[in-house]
């Protein structure tokens, strides 16, 4: 179970509109990373931190590969750039984001050159995290915290604006 946040708030020259950035995203990562096995719903949100950037498009897809984890977020990194990713500042618009979230069940802490950690370090506090996780792996456990993503979804900060979209990135 390698499962991967993907996400954006920027329109792209190349790709046009966020959902399309995150399919055409998909896609590529498909074609060149390794298969993508399906993807959660999309879901609109508010930058976390607020600010008056513009609202995220998320979701969560799955992969299936045998690479190791720290070579795994190197070639998303590379997808990023490819995809027009400028890494600024922290939380700073962009066109695309992707986070590797969980990796099989291993917990790996501040490893490599990328300072990996895995399962990824503020995903619990993020409802566009776990609302499409949630959408496709209902009984999941966070292995370190050892709470359920129904008690980790109800533990959220009341002011995280998140809802589901009525399209998708079907797979």
């Amino acid at each position: 179970m390698i499962f991967i946040g993907i996400g954006g708030n920027l329109l792209s020259k190349n790709f046009g509109s966020t959902p399309e950035v995150l399919a055409k995203a998909l896609q590529v990562i498909d074609e060149k990373v390794c298969a993508v096995v399906r993807c959660s719903p999309l879901y609109r949100s508010a930058p976390v931190p607020v600010t008056d950037q513009p609202d995220y498009i998320n979701a969560v897809f799955e992969l299936s590969t045998d690479i190791s984890a720290s070579d795994l977020l190197n070639r998303l990194h590379e997808v990023e750039a490819e995809f027009g990713r400028v890494r600024t500042v922290i939380n700073a618009a962009r066109t695309l984001d992707l986070d590797l979230l969980i990796y099989h069940d291993h917990i790996i802490e501040n490893k490599g050159e990328n300072n990996l950690t895995v399962p990824h370090p503020r995903m619990d506090e993020r409802a566009f995290v776990l609302l499409p996780l949630r959408d496709l792996v209902p009984d999941w456990v966070h292995p370190v915290i050892g709470w359920t993503i129904e008690e980790l979804i109800r533990d959220l900060a009341a002011d995280q604006r998140c809802e589901r979209l009525p399209n998708d990135l079907a797979r």
